[in-house]
């Protein structure tokens, strides 16, 4: 039996969220979105019973044990917490903050019985299933090098919001780059341990944000990550990645292994391989064609990924009578909440170092900060 499906967001990706689930045999009880107006909109356009702008109404409603949280970074914790705490299964999007990140690991570490997965699609992508088990089988040799170009038009919203705010988890780092994060670890079975990177705001105004508001948030960023290894003689994996949203009217995504044998490339959907002293790239897995909605906000990768995941959540759900049970088996690739503290962890590394021109090492936190230390310190220094 499959759990009745509670839904956080209005964006994009909640408009291709519902039908998709519907399709897997999923039944949408509920809606949350900022205003009355973007709720009862969405609700309407896809045939969901309740709608609401108030998070309380869908996370105490009686039909939902399964909550989707896709919506601004900065509200992502509280949400997600407060779910796992009533008894709701949760996949939610990256949190704002590695200190939120970490209450949320709190949280399903507490509720372990409970689903609590974060939504990064791209792990579910057949190419990078596959690019994942021929690394696993020694095709590339030895992992030497990845490196990543993602490329696009612009992540900013039509209207001044939380997509140009850096702090508010806004910027192609935070977007797109936390994604990749996650994907090379996946790929690579290995984490970060120092990171190196610079960001920029290239359009820090338009036609739509200007006055005294400015775009913080970054257009582009190109970072470096030591992988694994560190007391190995090859030092791990040397990862670089570079993310571009000045490019209207483009999309490239591609990623690429090395190894000592020979080398695999993810080029958007399909995956190729290339063995030393061959004469050429090979098709691996083709792209076996689109069938679901075209959507031009979400690139096709994070699209097939989504689809890909919906399904997995289904045989994950169905593996078990009661609706709230689920089977790890089919949702055991999904990345953790403690995969989401590592991520974040490694973002905001990146951006201490593109402030700081240095190398920075990767450090998980392993308790909450106390929230008067910086309080403390200066009133220490005063004193002095």
């Amino acid at each position: 039996m499959l759990p009745g499906v509670g839904v956080f967001g209005t964006g994009s990706t909640a408009r291709v969220l519902v039908p998709l689930l519907k399709a897997e045999g999923f039944e949408v009880h509920a809606l949350w979105g900022r205003s009355e107006e973007e709720a009862c909109c969405l609700a309407k356009e896809h045939g969901i019973p309740f709608h609401t702008s108030r998070s309380d109404d869908v996370l105490l409603h009686q039909d939902v044990d399964l909550v989707c949280i896709y919506i601004p970074p900065s509200m992502t914790r509280q949400i997600a917490v407060k779910a796992l705490g009533i008894g709701k299964n949760v996949v939610c999007e990256k949190a704002a903050t590695a200190v939120d990140s970490f209450k949320m690991v709190t949280a399903a570490r507490y509720y372990p019985q409970l689903l609590s997965i974060m939504g990064n699609t791209l792990r579910f992508l057949p190419a990078f299933v596959a690019m994942r088990q021929l690394l696993m089988e020694g095709y590339v040799g030895e992992m030497q090098v990845c490196d990543v170009r993602v490329y696009g038009p612009s992540l900013l919203d039509q209207s001044y919001g939380w997509t140009c705010e850096e702090l508010m988890g806004g910027g192609g780092l935070h977007t797109a780059g936390s994604s990749i994060i996650d994907l090379l670890s996946y790929l690579t079975g290995a984490r970060a341990h120092r990171v190196h990177g610079l960001l920029r705001t290239f359009v820090q105004q338009n036609g739509l944000i200007r006055g005294i508001r400015r775009v913080t948030s970054d257009d582009f960023c190109f970072f470096q990550m030591l992988m694994g290894g560190t007391g190995s003689s090859s030092g791990g994996v040397c990862c670089t990645v570079t993310l571009n949203f000045n490019m209207p009217g483009s999309f490239v995504h591609e990623v690429m292994v090395v190894g000592s044998t020979g080398r695999l490339v993810a080029r958007g959907t399909e995956l190729y391989g290339q063995r030393n002293g061959s004469k050429g790239e090979e098709l691996l897995l083709s792209d076996s064609g689109w069938a679901g909605p075209e959507v031009k906000e979400m690139p096709l990768p994070h699209l097939r990924g989504l689809s890909s995941m919906v399904k997995a959540l289904r045989q994950s759900f169905q593996a078990h009578e009661e609706r709230r049970s689920w089977a790890r088996g089919s949702v055991a690739m999904a990345p953790t909440f403690e995969d989401g503290l590592y991520v974040q962890t490694v973002v905001e590394a990146v951006k201490r170092s593109s402030c700081s021109g240095e190398w920075e090492c990767v450090e998980i936190m392993s308790q909450e900060p106390d929230p008067n230390h910086n309080l403390c310190e200066a009133l220490q220094r005063n004193k002095n």
